[in-house]
């Protein structure tokens, strides 16, 4: 179920709940075998990721295993994406990851929460989704919370925790994660 925010609610002990372990275990199996290949075994991963998302994934993507997620049928991906060693991409919510995208490692990309109310936590999941657009690079260790749009040419920077959208052409840094500062694009080669 979806509200007009775009959240997904998924309760507990529903049908809907039901398919969404059925999906972590089709994910859990298939990240099994993506994460014994190797760098070079790049056709193979975009094989398995492309299984893994229900989208043929282009042969500019790469990814360098392991790589974790709960579902993988929300992620969407786009050309010329790299995603380094060590990420996890919850994606319950959604996650859009547009051309040119730069994933550095140890990355959470996390639609995925609970309720804050301790009585209410185990009632439901909430997916927010989350857009990450093109030319951004998210740099090691970051996070990024459900609800929020990466905006085009931005830089998350290292250990960051992005809780809000991040204006395009930006460095933001710091939990959490605010503007640095803004970044100004030079000629293209």
């Amino acid at each position: 179920m979806s509200n007009e925010s775009g959240a997904k609610i998924i309760h507990s002990r529903t049908p809907e709940s039901a398919a969404m372990v059925a999906n972590v275990k089709r994910a859990t199996a298939i990240t099994a075998r993506l994460n014994r290949l190797t760098f070079d075994d790049a056709d193979e991963i975009r094989a398995l990721f492309s299984e893994l998302t229900g989208r043929k994934v282009d042969e500019s993507f790469l990814l360098i295993p392991p790589f974790y997620t709960v579902g993988g049928n929300e992620i969407r991906v786009g050309r010329n994406v790299f995603v380094n060693q060590n990420c996890t991409f919850y994606d319950l919510g959604g996650l859009d990851i547009a051309d040119d995208v730069l994933i550095g490692p140890n990355v959470s990309i996390i639609t995925a929460s609970h309720p804050l109310d301790p009585l209410q936590r185990r009632k439901f999941t909430i997916g927010k989704p989350i857009a990450i657009e093109r030319n951004v690079w998210i740099a090691a260790g970051a996070t990024i919370i459900g609800g929020v749009t990466v905006g085009e040419n931005s830089v998350v920077a290292a250990g960051s925790v992005v809780t809000k959208d991040v204006p395009p052409n930006t460095l933001v840094g710091g939990n959490p994660a605010r503007v640095i500062r803004s970044i100004a694009r030079g000629p293209r080669e």
